[in-house]
């Protein structure tokens, strides 16, 4: 059952508040940040003294204590200017923090919550290896129990804040290959000997979000970093994952959002022939398109934030938004680079960007295809 549209008074200030930060503190040095493939820290650190980094964390944690459709918003918000940092913001709450918050102890979330909320400490999560993308259950990870310590070796690529984030939640194997309960999640601090970065990756798009690979050599992590039971790591993930998706479909509702109203603003603007290229039936029709596209897909992302908020299962609807949200993406920031024509495929307006980083929301926390197996799979449960 599709939630109605949101609209109350404190969402809106909310809103209001991640759009004037887009403005001021993000918006002027995007392009630079692009360039040099530059992840502005201080820039994020900052985010979590307007509440940006802690959104869903409890108040008695230092967090912001708020929803899913507040955190939908500020995402949203953020990506519509800048993509990476949207990216940044949503791997920061939902996977490193999310992790911590749903499955630590009352002593990990007081150690680990109040700095990761308050933008102290930015955070990263470790699931992917270099050959175990969707297959994670494949990992070659491992972590060994000593004692009181696990031994943790092995490689994490493609890691939102893999150098620069201070703590880690990593999952390794404790267990037999291709067991869901063979996998444990590890709270794994910056600093911490045989703790390092490995290859930071040159990509094609969320330039200014790090992705890095995070190396582990005879790494030891006290038992009380464990998150929750030995054998549960997978199982945690794919539930961490759920919430996730929610906020790639948030990243990729902004993205979309904001090649949208570029364009729109464009088309008015732009004369061809005599008249706005808004006046053409190809140019109209194409911003109609668009525009429906952004209105069901903002349907699907609110839906499932209504049920995550009612701490419902949300498996089925997460994957609904990812995989329509993101696609879509793609598709609104093609349309916006043809829209601008030549001018659409140079550094100096802003489509050119929305277009290389919407290709990343079809593949991160689950490609496209990963989201039709896990839908076909709620859809056919009961019925084969």
């Amino acid at each position: 059952m599709l939630s109605a549209p949101v609209a109350d008074e404190n969402l809106k200030m909310i809103e209001e508040s991640a759009k004037n930060f887009a403005q001021q503190f993000i918006q002027p040095q995007l392009m630079e940040w692009d360039e040099a493939q530059t992840f502005p820290v201080e820039v994020m650190k900052k985010m979590g003294e307007y509440g940006f980094l802690g959104v869903l964390v409890p108040d008695k944690y230092d967090g912001a204590g708020l929803g899913y459709q507040e955190y939908v918003s500020i995402i949203v918000e953020i990506a519509k200017v800048c993509g990476s940092i949207g990216l940044s913001v949503a791997a920061h709450n939902s996977l490193c923090t999310g992790h911590i918050m749903a499955f630590g102890n009352e002593e990990q979330k007081q150690k680990y919550l109040p700095k990761l909320a308050a933008g102290q400490w930015i955070g990263a999560w470790g699931l992917t290896e270099a050959n175990t993308g969707s297959d994670a259950m494949r990992m070659r990870c491992v972590a060994e129990k000593d004692g009181d310590y696990y031994v943790l070796n092995g490689a994490k690529n493609w890691i939102t804040h893999g150098k620069s984030g201070e703590v880690a939640v990593v999952i390794a194997r404790t267990g037999e290959l291709l067991d869901s309960h063979g996998m444990t999640a590890f709270i794994v601090e910056r600093g911490t000997p045989g703790f390092k970065a490995g290859k930071k990756e040159n990509k094609l798009g969320m330039r200014a979000s790090e992705t890095a690979e995070m190396i582990f050599e005879n790494c030891r992590i006290h038992k009380s970093q464990v998150l929750g039971n030995e054998g549960d790591g997978f199982i945690q993930a794919m539930k961490i994952l759920d919430g996730g998706r929610i906020s790639i479909a948030a990243l990729s509702l902004g993205i979309a959002k904001g090649a949208y109203e570029a364009s729109v603003k464009y088309a008015q603007e732009r004369e061809q022939f005599g008249k706005p290229i808004a006046k053409f039936q190809a140019i109209s029709f194409k911003l109609a398109d668009m525009a429906t596209k952004i209105e069901a897909a903002e349907l699907l992302v609110r839906q499932a934030a209504h049920l995550k908020n009612l701490g419902q299962k949300v498996t089925k609807e997460s994957a609904f938004a990812k995989y329509y949200a993101s696609e879509i993406c793609v598709e609104i920031a093609t349309d916006a680079v043809q829209i601008f024509g030549g001018y659409g495929y140079t550094k100096e307006f802003p489509v050119e960007k929305f277009y290389r980083d919407s290709k990343l929301c079809t593949i991160g926390e689950g490609t496209s295809e990963i989201q039709k197996l896990v839908i076909s799979r709620e859809i056919l449960k009961g019925n084969i």
